[in-house]
């Protein structure tokens, strides 16, 4: 990205970065990624991949500061994960001139530290996205049960995250949708296919949980190809949430 202005930086040894705009619009937004999701000393999986840069562009033309952490990797919504992204969130505060209300924008796995975030700080965020996302970390899990390769891949990530023994890994129950009380404002974008979380085990899941709980939220499902045009909606999408400061 041609002249793009950023800063990398290290908390508790993982690198960060934050993305500053041309002509800032006060707002910032909060990555949260997926499996694929790094953050090194000079560079990030989101400046690397075409499509998700497309959106990094789209974000800081438009005027947003974007920030966002390696988070130990393959995190699974650890809370250490959770603490880190709350301690970022802070520091960016600290340094940057931004209203104190950000947006998250959260991808896969993100999702569920992205609700964690949700329940602990709900007053400090203004709108959360989630791309594809994993909800439901114990039914995933299960789900992995199918493939004894991915089983064990999934067993021995949530192991290092959680701090635990791989044995007591499938013992663990993990949060549940249940756990998640805060309301809000959240818009799903779901791969109609594609997507390591099936839509009924989780964008659906959750689309009824907050309807349960009288806090509606929007599902939209878009086709890979027209990932463009969800990056456009997700401005658009953002902006809803900003006439309110």
């Amino acid at each position: 990205m041609d002249g793009i202005s950023e800063r990398f930086f290290q908390i508790e040894q993982e690198w960060n970065v934050v993305h500053l705009p041309e002509k800032p619009n006060g707002f910032g937004v909060l990555i949260i990624g997926d499996k694929s999701h790094y953050v090194d000393e000079d560079s990030s999986f989101w400046i690397q991949h075409y499509g998700r840069r497309q959106l990094l562009h789209l974000l800081r033309a438009s005027g947003y500061t974007v920030f966002y952490s390696n988070l130990y990797g393959r995190h699974w919504g650890s809370p250490k994960a959770t603490m880190l992204s709350k301690e970022l969130y802070y520091l960016v505060q600290k340094k940057e001139i931004l209203n104190k209300r950000i947006h998250i924008i959260a991808e896969g796995m993100g999702a569920l530290t992205a609700l964690q975030l949700m329940e602990i700080m709900g007053d400090d965020i203004r709108s959360v996205s989630l791309l594809n996302p994993c909800i439901q970390l114990k039914e995933q899990l299960q789900l992995e049960r199918e493939n004894k390769f991915f089983y064990k891949r999934m067993i021995r990530e949530l192991s290092i995250a959680y701090g635990l023994d791989e044995k007591e890994v499938e013992k663990q129950s993990f949060a549940q949708i249940s756990n998640f009380k805060s309301t809000v404002p959240v818009r799903i974008w779901q791969k109609m296919y594609g997507s390591p979380y099936t839509y009924q085990l989780h964008s659906k899941v959750y689309e009824e949980y907050r309807t349960d709980i009288h806090s509606p939220i929007q599902l939209t499902f878009y086709l890979p190809e027209n990932a463009t045009r969800v990056y456009q909606m997700m401005m658009n999408y953002l902006r809803s949430h900003e006439r309110i400061l």
